[in-house]
């Protein structure tokens, strides 16, 4: 069956061709397995709730009748405005229009959340774009430039509500700057989420082609209900292509955790658990109540536009295993730096299990791409990382209390973790809190975090190791728990190259901020030069020569940090390779420049290094040729067990027997559009 939709149509449709229904939710509640709902043009201002799932060969699939022309927003238009004085414009909206959550009674709060100032899950928006939320009317009158923001010039647009409890209305405050709010597109956040099923197990369902903006999101810790203002909710094998997604409160897309009542945000609720014990639980307690391979995942998000959210594009802790996230564009995430805490970035996923990200162009982000906890048989291939550290002007301050991303952090996991064929270009490339990474033809240059720290839980007088678990191969089942031991990284053929090293990130109050961090390092020295303390698997194997089991000799054996292997790896501008490099290949002689640019829409890589890599192949790598993960033992492998040969380059070419280092088959491709 397929149901039609148009906004512009009579309320009393049926859903056919000839009389369309001008609700999304009308074709919400009645489509089954096998319909499909084509949306005409239009901006639908409703929060989408579908009431059935599809089946594996039978989805249900919602497509927008031309690419991006239909438009779920959690937002309404707001037109009468009374200017004040100057620049500052007032409102009044009744709190019936919000239902039963009103999003400027409602903060932003949750575990693992810095609330450094009062931020309501509701927002104004100006054109399109949200403005900066103040402290107060006076505040609105005498706008300050917000110096943590990347947007400073925007960051005087700012706004302040509050609540007429006898009239059961929100008042707003607003400053346009000298515009006229009645004749510009201003309006407030009030529904939650755009295209979110209210329960569980709703499974099988494509959204093809839609925008989608504006909902009053709460933030998403992998210790909480994780919502976003689209996402499956604890369900199977969801599609999400070809759409425009922006300005979420806090997440863009969740692929995340379902509610537990009785461990919903418990370290804020209750201060007696820490908050990676918490974890702990949900995962234990996830996988009593059905988190299983054949249950839950296996979603796919493909040729999105994802933008201006304040917490993460994409979310999700137990609920996204076995996902592929591809062909995305994922930009310009908490760029406003009104929110802080452990669960900001491009991407933030817990548990991503077998996941893949490919082929996605993540920049301008405060981190690109997190997996924190359980990246286990987890692949990052192919894709393009810039500009996700700080803004070109360094704007970072201790009061935000936001950190300093990278491209990419790895948080205690046991692996194994593929990173290959991908561009990493920002300041701070690669965090490696963690274990169990190979990273195989990359172009890496930026320094490799936190190498060695990072794994502990911060308390400064006792042991608080963060014990994480790790699982049978391609499945959720927990196999054993272990702490972390730092080391078991593999670096295979890729390029090493120092850029020019920012001021900003050499001096002053940055590296303060490092200084005796067990958290990060500051570390921006490109190469394997972190690793330079660690064994190879020659010295670590001889701990274990001789030990015949109970009544051995005690040693620190089983808690030492684990080896590191190396080969075919090439250095540039002063990048370093650690003292155990065997065959590094170091170029004290030519000078590298390396960027991206854009030209008429598309992004390409501007490099000379290729007219100085050495003449001498590398070896071809398969799965078989990197050792297995230490804790998990699981091999570098596909998703269904089949091994690896990293033979096809970041734009999809394939390389001969004897391939050189880096991310592709030869010089020549740079000149092709990498996105």
């Amino acid at each position: 069956m397929t149901y039609y939709v148009d906004i512009a149509a009579n309320s009393d449709g049926d859903g056919s061709k000839a009389r369309p229904f001008n609700r999304i939710q009308q074709a919400a509640d009645i489509a089954i397995a096998g319909d499909e709902v084509i949306v005409a043009p239009g901006v639908y201002r409703e929060a989408v709730n579908p009431k059935n799932g599809g089946t594996a060969d039978k989805r249900i699939v919602y497509r927008s009748e031309k690419p991006l022309a239909a438009h779920i927003t959690g937002a309404e238009e707001v037109k009468n405005w009374t200017g004040i004085g100057g620049n500052v414009y007032s409102t009044r909206v009744s709190n019936k229009i919000f239902g039963d959550y009103n999003p400027y009674k409602t903060l932003v709060s949750g575990d693992w959340f810095i609330a450094f100032f009062t931020a309501h899950t509701g927002d104004v928006f100006l054109n399109g774009k949200s403005m900066y939320e103040v402290q107060s009317l006076d505040d609105v009158k005498n706008p300050k430039v917000y110096i943590p923001s990347w947007d400073q010039e925007f960051s005087v647009y700012t706004w302040y509500c509050e609540q007429d409890e006898t009239k059961d209305e929100t008042v707003f405050y607003a400053n346009f700057q000298g515009k006229d709010p009645n004749k510009e597109n201003v309006e407030i956040t009030v529904r939650r989420n755009c295209f979110y099923p209210s329960e569980e197990g709703r499974g099988f369902i494509t959204l093809s082609g839609f925008t989608v903006s504006q909902a009053a999101t709460q933030w998403a810790p992998p210790t909480a209900y994780q919502e976003g203002m689209i996402g499956p909710h604890w369900s199977k094998g969801w599609i999400i292509e070809d759409c425009e997604v922006y300005e979420s409160k806090c997440s863009g897309i969740s692929l995340g955790k379902y509610c537990q009542p009785n461990n919903d945000n418990k370290w804020l609720k209750w201060k007696y658990k820490d908050g990676t014990q918490t974890e702990r639980d949900c995962i234990c307690q996830a996988q009593a109540e059905g988190w299983t391979k054949e249950n839950i995942g296996s979603h796919i998000v493909r040729r999105c536009n994802i933008h201006d959210c304040g917490q993460t594009g994409i979310v999700g802790h137990l609920g996204g295993v076995f996902s592929l996230i591809e062909d995305n564009h994922i930009h310009h995430i908490n760029n406003k730096q009104n929110l802080a805490g452990a669960e900001i970035g491009g991407i933030k996923m817990h548990a991503a299990i077998d996941c893949i990200y490919r082929r996605n162009h993540i920049h301008h982000c405060t981190r690109g791409l997190w997996l924190d906890w359980q990246a286990q048989g987890t692949r990052v291939t192919q894709n393009l990382f810039h500009d996700n550290a700080l803004p070109k002007e360094y704007n970072q301050n201790k009061e935000s209390g936001i950190g300093c991303g990278e491209d990419l952090f790895i948080e205690v996991s046991h692996g194994p973790t593929l990173l290959d064929n991908n561009i990493f270009l920002s300041d701070r490339a690669v965090k490696l809190c963690t274990q169990g990474v190979a990273l195989v033809h990359n172009i890496i240059a930026g320094g490799l975090v936190g190498v060695g720290r990072g794994t502990n839980n911060g308390a400064p007088g006792e042991p608080s190791p963060r014990y994480t678990p790790y699982h049978m191969p391609h499945r959720t089942e927990i196999a054993g728990f272990m702490t972390i031991l730092h080391g078991d990284c593999k670096f295979y053929n890729n390029i090493f190259i120092q850029r020019k090293m920012r001021p900003a990130m050499l001096e002053g109050m940055f590296l303060s901020m490092m200084n005796g961090n067990d958290w990060d390092d500051g570390n921006i020295v490109a190469g394997t030069i972190p690793f330079d303390a660690y064994p190879t698997f020659d010295e670590w194997n001889s701990l274990f020569e001789g030990y015949c089991g109970m009544g051995s000799e005690a040693t620190n054996r089983y808690y030492s940090k684990l080896p590191v292997w190396a080969g075919g790896n090439l250095y540039f501008n002063g990048a370093k390779p650690m003292k155990k490099e065997a065959d590094a290949y170091v170029d004290l002689k030519n000078q590298v420049e390396i960027s991206c640019e854009e030209k008429n829409g598309k992004v390409f890589l501007k490099t000379n290094v290729y007219d100085f890599l050495p003449k001498e192949a590398c070896r071809l790598m398969k799965t078989d040729d990197i050792m297995m993960a230490f804790e998990p033992e699981e091999k570098y492998e596909n998703p269904d067990g089949t091994p690896i040969v990293f033979d096809t380059d970041l734009i999809g070419k394939k390389r001969g027997s004897s391939p050189i280092a880096g991310p592709f088959v030869d010089g020549s491709e740079v000149k092709e559009a990498l996105f």
